[in-house]
């Protein structure tokens, strides 16, 4: 059983500037994606501002983000890293067979990682992610540098859009239609 507490709001500002790109996304009629709630069962609150204090969640969560763009199901987690070094930790193994079943069903998946000390959003495809997964599970490293990112699925910064993360979709739907 997990137990809800303040550790939870970590990337709460990254959360906040995702579902901002979501609502102009919406309101663009470009997509169509939500956040995706954990479900808790509280556990004590606190009787003057009926705020939870204790809960423990009733489950494991999937991913933050799940949708739709211009037909196309999306499902993604946000991650936020302070470092030049992603901790593969940051990643559930469930979170991981979820988005590979998600992609057997023909949706695209992808971890959108802030790198705070960079200032640099990052779209990590979910073939890339799966490559630094199964390296970890054969002994190798338990993270990923920055240095081993492809520079192309950096987002660039745009006016008007706080985190565009389509340029990475798009950028990963043409790839994968080379692939093809």
């Amino acid at each position: 059983m997990s137990t809800w507490n303040s550790r939870g709001l970590r990337g709460s500002t990254l959360e906040e500037l995702i579902n901002r790109t979501l609502d102009q996304y919406r309101d663009n009629h470009l997509a169509l994606i939500q956040k995706v709630p954990t479900p808790i069962t509280p556990v004590r609150m606190d009787k003057e501002s009926r705020h939870i204090t204790l809960a423990y969640f009733e489950q494991k969560s999937t991913v933050d983000y799940i949708g739709v763009v211009q037909g196309i199901p999306v499902c993604f987690d946000a991650k936020e890293c302070k470092t030049d070094t992603f901790p593969l930790a940051n990643v559930h193994e469930h979170q991981i067979r979820f988005m590979t079943d998600f992609e057997q069903q023909q949706g695209i998946s992808f971890l959108l990682i802030f790198f705070s000390s960079r200032d640099v959003y990052y779209y990590l495809r979910m073939e890339t992610l799966e490559r630094f997964w199964i390296r970890s599970q054969n002994g190798g490293q338990k993270s990923f540098r920055f240095d081993e990112l492809d520079p192309a699925y950096i987002l660039p910064k745009k006016p008007g859009i706080l985190v565009p993360f389509l340029d990475g979709l798009s950028r990963d739907l043409a790839e994968r239609d080379t692939q093809a």
